[in-house]
């Protein structure tokens, strides 16, 4: 029974592992100075023809896993303003549920402006929680970590 079971989890894993590395989303991580103290992280997703990435906002009946970037804390740096993302936002009316989703393809940035708390070299780091589908079928969601150096 144990054999079975050891071989059950192997196999989950297995898919699992396969399913993130062949994922549909190439995520690059960078910053850019704006100024002596403020920097502007950016988490862009490359996303293959056919998939399509949801929006970290949706409108209140949607039923899709929106996009969540979450950053750890650091006391060297402050988050200035939302996140905000930019690419070519579509929205996507289900005329049979009666719901919409918002959704990026090709190509969508998730931006953030932070400020160091003095002249410091540090890195910003978090996590990305996403989904992917194409207009047949979705990927479970995917966490993705990243680690940006600002100096």
């Amino acid at each position: 029974m144990k054999l079975i079971q050891f071989g059950l989890l192997g196999f989950v894993l297995l898919v699992g592992i396969s399913a993130v590395a062949q994922s549909p989303v190439k995520w690059d991580f960078s910053s850019k100075k704006l100024d002596d103290k403020r920097f502007e992280i950016r988490l862009t997703a490359t996303i293959q023809d056919g998939w399509h990435l949801y929006a970290c906002e949706q409108p209140p009946d949607a039923i899709v896993f929106p996009t969540t970037v979450k950053f750890r804390q650091n006391p060297l740096v402050q988050l200035k303003g939302a996140i905000r993302a930019e690419g070519s936002l579509t929205k996507v009316r289900e005329e049979q549920l009666g719901i919409e989703s918002w959704q990026f393809a090709d190509r969508v940035s998730f931006v953030q402006v932070i400020e160091l708390k003095g002249k410091v070299k540090t890195n910003v780091n978090g996590s990305i929680e996403f989904q992917v589908c194409t207009d047949e079928k979705c990927l479970p969601n995917a966490v993705i970590n990243f680690q940006v150096p600002i100096e």
